[in-house]
C-alpha cells in the first residue's frame, strides 16, 4: 500500500460532501463579476470616463492600496480594478476553508480515524482535499473567463484574469494544507491561514501604495513588497494590459513548495495532533467559566478580537479617503449619481460615508452569522451534550452565546463608525464631531444585522443540519442585494427582502426610529421562535 492509496475514493467523498457548496462557489464568482462588468460599462462607457478613472485611481494612494494597481484605461482594466479585491479574497478564504474542512476538521471530529481503519494511505486525505479545491478553483476561473468573454471583453484578458484568480485560490489552498498540519484544531488552522491571507493582502497593498505612477499617469509600477504576496503576483499578470502569463509560474512554484512541505509535515506527526504543541491550560478554571455566558465568551473572544482589529483598520482607511471622493468620482456624473443613490444624499461626501456604513453593516452581519453558528458547531461536535448534562438549561446556554453575538455586533458597528469618523475627522479638521456623528451612523445599522442573527437562531432551532448552508446563503443574498441591487436596478419588492434595505441612510439622512424598532422586533421574534424550536427538538450530532 502506498501513501496515496484511497485518494480517488476520498476525492469522490469530498465532492459528494461539498457538491452544493462547490456549485455555488463556481457559479457565484463569475455571476457577481458579470454584474460588476455590466455596471462598470454603464458608469464608464466612454474612453474619456475610463481615462479619468485610471488617472485619478493611479494618483490615489488609498485607491491603489485597496483596489490594486491600475492597468490602463480599457474597460477590462476598470472591471479588474473594481472586482479584483472581492474576487481575490473570496478565492483565498473559500480555498483555505475547503482544505481545512477535509483535513484537520475530519481529524478533530474523528472521521479521519474511522477512514484510516480502512485501506487509506497517509497522504490520501490531504491529496483528496487539494484535488477537490484546485479543481474548484480551476472551474471557477474558467467560468469567470467565459462569462467575461460573453460580455464582450477581450478573450486573452478574460482568461488571464480567470487564471490569476484561480491561482490565488490554489496558492492559499497550499497554505491551508500547511496550517492544517501545524494546528491541532480546525479553528486554529483556519485562524493561521486567515492571518496569512491578511499578511499577503497587506504586503500587496503596501507594494501598490508605494508604487510609482508611469509617465502617462494611467498605470502603476508596484514596489517590491507586492512581489512577496500571491495577491501581488495575480495583479502583476496585468490582465487586459499585457497579459503577462509567465508571472503565474510564481504562484505554481509557491503552491508546489507549500504542498511539498505539508506532505513532509504529515509524515512526521501523529493522527489527530498538530506539529505545534497545544499549550497547557491552568489547573483550575476561572470562575467565569462556570457560567454559560462566561464559557461562550471564552469561545467567542478570539473571533471578536480579530473582527475588531479588521473593522478599526478598515474604518480608519475608508474615513481617511473621504477628502479624495470628489477627486475620484466628482467629474464622472454617472458614478456620482450612483454613490448618491446608494448613500441617499446629493452631498457626495455624506453619500460616500453612508455607503461605507452600509458596507460595514453587511460585513459585521457576517460576524453575527459566524458567532451564532457557533451554536451549531458546539452541537455537531458533541460538546453541547456535556454542558446540558449539568444544571444548565437549553435556553440559558443558547442565550449565553447570543449575548456575545449581539453585543459583539453592536460594538463592532460602533467601532466601525467611530474609526471612520476619526479617519475622516483627521483630514477634515473635526475629529470629535465626525467621530460622534459616524458612531451614531454605525449604531443605526445594528438592527438589520441583528435580524440576520435572529434568522440564524431560527434556522438552528428548526433545521439544525441545514442551518450553516442556509444561513450563509441568506447572508450572501443580502450582500448581493445590497451591493448590486441598485446597480442592476432590481425592483423594490426584491430589494425589500434584505433587512438592510429598510435602514435610514445615515449620515446622509436623519435616523428614523420606526424602521429600527420594527427591525428589532423582528429580530426578537425570530430569536424567540428559534429558541422554542431548539427546546422541542432532539440534539443533532455531526
Amino acid at each position: 500500500m502506498s501513501a496515496f492509496t484511497g485518494t480517488a475514493r476520498l476525492t469522490r467523498l469530498a465532492l459528494r460532501r461539498d457538491r452544493v457548496k462547490l456549485l455555488v462557489w463556481a457559479l457565484a464568482v463569475p455571476g457577481v463579476t458579470v454584474a460588476v462588468a455590466q455596471s462598470v460599462a454603464g458608469l464608464y462607457g466612454t474612453e474619456a470616463d475610463r481615462i479619468g478613472y485610471a488617472t485619478t485611481s493611479a494618483a490615489s494612494v488609498v485607491a491603489r492600496a485597496f483596489n490594486g494597481p491600475v492597468s490602463g484605461p480599457s474597460l477590462g482594466s476598470v472591471v479588474t480594478a473594481e472586482s479584483y479585491t472581492m474576487l481575490a479574497l473570496l478565492a483565498a478564504l473559500l480555498s483555505t476553508f475547503a482544505v481545512v474542512r477535509h483535513t484537520r476538521q475530519n481529524e478533530e471530529t474523528g472521521r479521519a480515524e474511522l477512514l484510516g481503519s480502512a485501506v487509506v494511505g497517509r497522504h490520501a486525505p490531504l491529496t483528496a482535499a487539494l484535488l477537490v479545491t484546485v479543481a474548484a478553483n480551476l472551474l471557477s476561473g474558467a467560468l469567470l473567463a467565459l462569462a467575461l468573454v460573453a460580455v464582450d471583453l477581450p478573450v486573452a484578458g478574460s482568461f488571464a484574469l480567470g487564471a490569476a484568480i484561480a491561482g490565488i485560490g490554489v496558492a492559499f489552498a497550499a497554505v491551508a494544507a500547511v496550517t492544517a498540519q501545524l494546528s491541532g484544531t480546525a479553528r486554529g488552522a483556519n485562524g493561521m491561514a486567515a492571518a496569512f491571507v491578511g499578511l499577503a493582502f497587506l504586503l500587496r497593498a503596501a507594494g501598490d501604495a508605494w508604487g510609482t505612477v508611469t509617465a502617462d499617469g494611467m498605470r502603476v509600477v508596484s514596489a517590491w513588497p507586492s512581489w512577496l504576496s500571491p495577491f501581488g503576483w495575480a495583479n502583476q499578470v496585468k490582465a487586459f494590459d499585457g497579459n503577462r502569463w509567465p508571472v503565474l509560474a510564481l504562484t505554481v512554484g509557491f503552491a508546489l513548495l507549500a504542498v511539498g512541505g505539508a506532505f513532509v509535515l504529515t509524515a512526521h506527526r501523529d493522527l489527530g495532533s498538530g506539529v505545534l504543541a497545544v499549550r497547557r491550560g491552568p489547573a483550575t478554571a476561572a470562575r467565569g467559566l462556570l457560567r454559560p455566558s462566561g464559557l461562550a465568551w471564552r469561545l467567542q473572544r478570539g473571533v471578536v478580537l480579530g473582527w475588531t482589529v479588521g473593522v478599526v483598520v478598515m474604518g480608519l482607511s475608508m474615513g481617511s479617503v473621504g477628502d479624495e471622493v470628489d477627486d475620484l468620482v466628482g467629474e464622472n456624473e454617472a458614478a456620482s449619481e450612483l454613490i448618491a443613490q446608494l448613500g441617499g444624499s446629493d452631498r457626495l461626501i455624506d453619500a460616500f460615508l453612508g455607503t461605507m456604513m452600509a458596507m460595514f453593516a453587511l460585513a459585521v452581519a457576517g460576524f453575527a452569522v459566524q458567532a451564532v453558528l457557533r451554536l451549531r458547531s458546539e452541537e455537531a461536535a458533541g460538546t453541547l451534550e456535556g454542558v446540558l448534562a449539568t444544571a444548565v438549561s437549553r435556553p440559558r446556554w443558547l442565550l449565553g452565546h447570543l449575548l456575545w453575538a449581539a453585543l459583539g455586533t453592536v460594538v463592532l458597528l460602533a467601532l466601525a463608525g467611530a474609526s471612520t469618523g476619526v479617519g475622516y475627522g483627521l483630514v477634515s479638521g473635526d475629529v470629535l464631531g465626525e467621530t460622534a456623528r459616524l458612531t451614531v451612523a454605525g449604531l443605526v445599522q445594528a438592527p438589520a444585522a441583528l435580524v440576520l442573527a435572529g434568522l440564524v437562531v431560527l434556522l438552528f432551532g428548526l433545521l439544525p443540519r441545514l442551518s450553516v448552508a442556509l444561513s450563509w446563503s441568506v447572508f450572501l443574498l443580502c450582500v448581493l442585494l445590497g451591493q448590486l441591487g441598485a446597480l442592476l436596478e432590481l425592483p423594490q419588492p426584491v430589494l425589500n427582502l434584505s433587512p438592510f434595505t429598510h435602514l435610514p441612510a445615515v449620515p446622509a439622512a436623519d435616523p428614523s426610529g420606526t424602521p429600527l424598532v420594527v427591525l428589532l422586533a423582528v429580530a426578537v421574534a425570530l430569536t424567540g421562535l428559534g429558541l422554542a424550536g431548539f427546546r422541542r427538538r432532539d440534539l443533532s450530532i455531526g
